[in-house]
This record gives C-alpha cells, sequence and structure tokens, in this order.
C-alpha cells in the first residue's frame, strides 16, 4: 500500500496562504494591542486595548480560524513571549487570578464569530460583541477570581466585571465598527 493510499481516509487540515495572512495579522495586532494597558489599584484585572483586537479577529475571520489564531496568540505568550497585557509573557497569566479572561477568549471569540453570520452588518457585529462577547468573556475572570482569590461572587463582579463595563461595551463598539470596515474592505477587493 503506497503512502498515498494509506493518507487517503485522513482529513487533511490546510489553510490558504490568505488565511494564514490573516491569521499572522490578527495574531501581530493581538500582540500590539496589549502593550496598551493599565492596571485599575482594586483589581488584579487591566484595561487592555487587547479586548479590541480580540473582537475585531472574532469578527474577520471564521470561527474556525478565531479559536486556532486566539489559543495560537495565548501560546505564544505562555512559552515566555512578552505579548500579554502589560507586556510579559509566561505561565503566570494562566493560572492566575486573570486567568479566566485567557482561557475563556478562544471559545468566546470562535462564539462572536459564529453568531456574527455571514453578513457583513455593523448592528449584528455590535449586538452580538456586546451582548454575547463582553458578558461571556467575564464569567471566566469571575470564576477565576472566585477560585484563585477565593472571592465571593460579589467580590469578583465587584473586581473583574462592574469597574469594566462602560470601557468594554465601548470597545466593543470600536471593534464592531473596524471589524465591519475590514470586511467591507476585503469583500470590495
Amino acid at each position: 500500500m503506497s503512502h498515498k493510499e494509506m493518507t487517503a481516509d485522513i482529513p487533511q487540515e490546510h489553510f490558504t496562504l490568505q488565511e494564514m495572512m490573516k491569521m499572522a495579522l490578527c495574531i501581530a495586532f493581538c500582540a500590539v494591542s496589549a502593550f496598551i494597558s493599565f492596571p485599575l489599584p482594586f483589581t488584579p484585572g487591566l484595561v487592555t486595548a487587547l479586548t479590541i483586537a480580540l473582537t475585531v479577529t472574532a469578527l474577520v475571520l471564521p470561527p474556525r480560524l478565531v479559536f486556532i489564531t486566539v489559543a495560537s496568540y495565548l501560546f505564544l505568550g505562555a512559552i515566555g513571549l512578552p505579548i500579554y497585557p502589560g507586556g510579559v509573557g509566561g505561565l503566570g497569566r494562566l493560572f492566575g487570578p486573570t486567568a479566566g479572561f485567557y482561557i475563556g477568549w478562544p471559545f468566546v471569540c470562535a462564539l462572536v464569530s459564529l453568531l456574527k453570520g455571514s453578513a457583513i452588518n455593523f448592528r449584528r457585529y455590535a449586538l452580538v460583541s456586546v451582548l454575547a462577547g463582553v458578558p461571556l468573556t467575564y464569567v471566566g475572570g469571575i470564576i477565576s477570581m472566585m477560585l484563585v482569590l477565593q472571592l465571593d461572587i460579589w467580590q469578583s463582579l465587584a473586581m473583574a466585571v462592574v469597574p469594566f463595563i462602560p470601557g468594554d461595551i465601548l470597545k466593543a463598539l470600536l471593534a464592531a465598527f473596524i471589524g465591519y470596515r475590514v470586511n467591507r474592505a476585503l469583500a470590495n477587493r
């Protein structure tokens, strides 16, 4: 039996050059945007532009590519590249009080990508980003803060959610606008 015959039944995962370029650009966008971060004195969470880049990634790539892209970004940071918010890398962020945000991002972003649909529509992008992306991201953060810092649900909400709501809604709307413009530009090529 030849190699070709033996591998004929194994599904092959291939990415087009265009898909790989989009994924690489999204990873770079995430890495660069993470440097735009600042701490708040009462929470281990950072205010970061990374959430804009993650949402744009979710809006410009299909769900499977979004998951792989965000997981790749997390992997690169986990192995030590200083591309996480605050210019850090390593496993610390994946096991600390904000770990739930990081672990949840590939799943939340893939879901946002799925819910955005195939039509290029700013309103739909905005609704999905604000009503699904923002609250689902908070779930991971609440859980990790409860577990790592031994907080109750109300303390976790006060540290992981409440101070971030206004900014996260604005960032989700900005990401929806950027995603809409990028998708329109790509569709008109």
